[in-house]
């Protein structure tokens, strides 16, 4: 089988190599079939993306709305890598799958309208599918109505014209999208479960997404939570897009 790509934007050892984790958990693969690349550490290498089966990008701290001015370089550099990638997946229709930020990047590069509208503080949201989404392929086997953790600062308060709408929430009407047959981002983090937004929330205690003074009691609320449904997505993409080298 040709293997997948993992693209990871978080600079914290500890969030990159969980998320690394959830994605082999989530998806069966052997870690030799997920391969990863830290774009925060280094300019991307040119890709071949004929020898994947398709592509999966992780969360992180990134926030594309942004003005330019208050981003890193490093943010910068990402930023403009993913839309060189991103043009040739498009053209393509490459297999892509965007956890969180992938709405950002994927959203603008497709005429959406991103920005701190919707924003929802990290927590377990009741998620509901479309009648797009209860056709789609990567949701197969899903309930119409399903629980996942969720905590941005930004999201797509406009859908890219070239967009189908797959899932929506109360907070927040656009959490997951496809572009053409084969490119999707959700909002929601399909990869996490409860030991993985925990270890999250200590890591980014003091990014901004809520006061430090309040992690005990964040931990606890989201301890509590029942999310049995949303890495299906994973297992369901890596079902549809594994091919043979």
């Amino acid at each position: 089988m040709k293997p997948f790509l993992l693209l990871s934007s978080r600079a914290e050892d500890l969030a990159a190599d969980g998320e690394y984790a959830a994605f082999l958990k989530w998806t069966d693969l052997p870690a030799g079939d997920l391969r990863r690349i830290r774009m925060e550490a280094g300019p991307l290498p040119e890709l071949e993306l004929d020898d994947y089966s398709g592509i999966l990008l992780g969360g992180g701290p990134f926030n594309s709305s942004d003005p330019p001015e208050t981003k890193s370089a490093v943010q910068l550099r990402v930023e403009g890598e993913l839309r060189g990638l991103l043009d040739e997946v498009v053209e393509r229709d490459v297999p892509l799958l965007g956890a969180c930020y992938g709405v950002g990047p994927l959203g603008l590069h497709q005429g959406g309208v991103i920005d701190r509208a919707y924003a929802e503080p990290v927590s377990s949201v009741r998620i509901t599918l479309t009648e797009a989404g209860r056709k789609d392929q990567v949701l197969a086997g899903l309930p119409e109505e399903f629980e996942a953790f969720v905590g941005h600062k930004e999201a797509c308060r406009q859908l890219p014209p070239t967009a189908v709408l797959l899932a929506t929430s109360d907070r927040c009407p656009v959490q997951m999208f496809r572009v053409k047959q084969n490119i999707y981002a959700t909002q929601f983090h399909p990869e996490l479960d409860v030991p993985g937004i925990v270890t999250r929330v200590h890591v980014y205690q003091h990014a901004g997404y809520f006061p430090p003074e309040e992690v005990p009691a964040l931990v606890a609320r989201l301890s509590q939570a029942v999310v049995t449904e949303p890495y299906r997505i994973l297992a369901n993409f890596v079902a549809r897009y594994a091919r043979d080298a």
